[in-house]
This record gives C-alpha cells, sequence and structure tokens, in this order.
C-alpha cells in the first residue's frame, strides 16, 4: 500500500471513531510531506464539511481540484458550493464536469436536471431524467421529478404511465 493511502485508511478510522483534531493533525503532518497529493486535500476537506467549517472546506475542494481536475466527486462538491451562493451557470459547468467523469451516475444526472431548470433550459429536462431513470428505474425521486418534469411540457400520456408506476410502489 503506498504511504498515502496508509495516511487515508487512517484518517478514515479516525473520522469514523470522531477523533476530528487528531485526523486533521495526522493530515498536517503527511501534508508537509506530500503536499501535491489531492487525496489529503479531500480528506481534509471530508473534516472540514463535517465540522461545519465551509470556508476551509472551500479552500481544500478549490485546492484539491487545482491538483485534480479529473475528480468526479470534487467537480460535484464545487458545483453545490457555487449553487449556494446562487452562481447557478458557473455551478453547471461542474456538475457537468462531474457528468462527463461519472457518466452513469443517476444522482449526477438527477441533479444537473434541478440545475437546468433552475435556469429555464428545459430542452434538456426530459432527456436527462429519462436517462438517469434508465440508469437506476426503481428510484423513486428521479421517478417523481421526471413525472413532475413532464406534467410541465403537458406530456399527459407519459406522465400517467409514471404515475401508475409510483401509485404501484405506494400501494406494494
Amino acid at each position: 500500500m503506498d504511504k498515502i493511502k496508509e495516511v487515508v485508511v487512517k484518517v478514515e478510522w479516525l473520522k469514523s471513531e470522531q477523533k476530528f483534531n487528531d485526523a486533521i493533525k495526522l493530515l498536517e503532518t503527511s501534508l508537509t510531506r506530500y503536499n501535491s497529493d489531492y487525496r489529503l486535500y479531500e480528506e481534509l476537506a471530508d473534516i472540514y464539511l463535517y465540522k461545519g467549517e465551509l470556508d476551509k472546506w472551500l479552500k481544500s475542494v478549490d485546492f484539491s481540484l487545482s491538483l485534480n481536475q479529473k475528480s468526479a466527486t470534487w467537480n460535484y462538491l464545487k458545483w453545490f458550493i457555487l449553487l449556494s451562493q446562487d452562481k447557478v451557470p458557473e455551478a453547471i459547468n461542474y456538475l457537468e464536469a462531474s457528468n462527463k467523469l461519472l457518466s452513469n451516475n443517476s444522482e449526477v444526472l438527477r441533479n444537473l436536471w434541478w440545475a437546468y431548470t433552475m435556469i429555464g433550459n428545459s430542452a434538456r429536462w426530459i432527456a436527462i431524467l429519462k436517462r438517469a431513470l434508465s440508469i437506476s428505474p426503481n428510484d423513486e425521486l428521479i421517478t417523481e421529478d421526471l413525472a413532475m418534469a413532464l406534467i410541465w411540457i403537458w406530456e399527459i400520456s407519459e406522465w400517467n404511465e409514471l404515475l401508475k408506476k409510483i401509485w404501484k410502489k405506494v400501494m406494494a
């Protein structure tokens, strides 16, 4: 096992034991030796998020992304940060990057639908949700989102089919 992976495993254990200060100390010590490895910054950001230290979390996410722009997770988190700052068009760029890296992740697709809804790009809504539902056909949130999207564009027959599917699950 490489040295960074050993540190990450130890930090994960410390986090599971709620020993966040010990985990931060281990990460800070490790960062003095391995300051260019994004995985350490990811672990640090995870702790800051849990502790509610959002400014430190954002700095860790940004630095991690500067080291590894192909991190689907951190692109996804960056979208969430920008969304919370009402920077929706900029946020979508990060969500799109995450989608490209995790092309078959139904949750990323579901959030992408929501992002396009926020900027009024209805042309992409249905296709995105149908793709997400084909990946996760039993996901209730995606099914409900697609039903709502279909009613917005007056696709009543498809909407009725989804309602029947939802109703069958409720009655089962």
